[in-house]
């Protein structure tokens, strides 16, 4: 049986299938971008709730795993060389698993790279804006009379919705007929912004037809239905 007891965060969150890939993570935009991919790959997992609720993210077990304190985080108990490994950074995760299982990611080294291209494009971008605009237009920066840093999120959202809506005319998928991790970075977020966020009347998404359509064939998806609540909230 394979041994992860060397793992410290094993002990606040122990493996009973140890055997499995472990995911340490929250139904956010970013955590639930790995349990997505999870279910759409069929790759064995065992999930754990880290909860912000109690600060589990701060705990010296979870530290041990990801020192950058956010969720989501794997162990993988068969990495490369099979040993186990242990990785962070959703991004990362997931060209780790689109690459371990061969699905989600083209094999040919142009089509790699733009696919890792949109990911980016997400992470360094959509992730970053969408979730500053959460920020000043639902929590507190409600509490500031001064709009302008609220309008300045809500323009850079519109302008990266925009980006993403030109590219995705006449396009199935944003790598094109193909569904990749591409699409798993970011639809997850652009559903964030409408819905959790409240914020589709303020970036005006009804502007936005293409985005619209490849997120309605997105979360029609029966994997992106199951991967969106997990790990189940407690």
């Amino acid at each position: 049986m394979t041994d992860l007891s060397s793992f410290p965060i094993t002990k606040k969150w122990p493996a009973q299938h140890p055997e499995r890939l472990q995911l340490y993570s929250l139904p956010t935009p970013n955590g639930v971008k790995v349990s997505i991919l999870l279910e759409e790959t069929g790759l064995a997992y065992e999930p754990h709730l880290v909860s912000f609720e109690t600060q589990d993210q701060m705990s010296p077990e979870f530290l041990s795993l990801n020192p950058n304190n956010k969720i989501p985080a794997i162990l993988d108990p068969d990495g490369p060389g099979g040993r186990p490994l242990a990785l962070f950074e959703s991004g990362a995760i997931l060209i780790y698993l689109a690459e371990k299982t061969g699905k989600f990611i083209p094999k040919d080294a142009a089509g790699r790279y733009e696919t890792i291209q949109w990911v980016m494009f997400q992470m360094g971008g959509i992730g970053p804006m969408f979730g500053q605009l959460g920020f000043f237009n639902k929590f507190a920066g409600k509490d500031y009379e001064d709009k302008r840093p609220r309008d300045r999120y809500v323009a850079e959202s519109k302008r990266l919705l925009g980006v993403l809506d030109k590219h995705l005319a006449n396009r199935t998928w944003i790598m094109g007929d193909d569904y990749t991790i591409a699409d798993i970075a970011s639809f997850p977020w652009i559903r964030n912004l409408i819905g959790f966020y409240e914020a589709g009347d303020l970036v005006g998404f009804s502007d936005f037809k293409n985005v619209a359509r490849v997120l309605e064939a997105f979360v029609a998806r029966p994997a992106v239905v199951k991967g969106l609540n997990i790990p189940k909230r407690g």
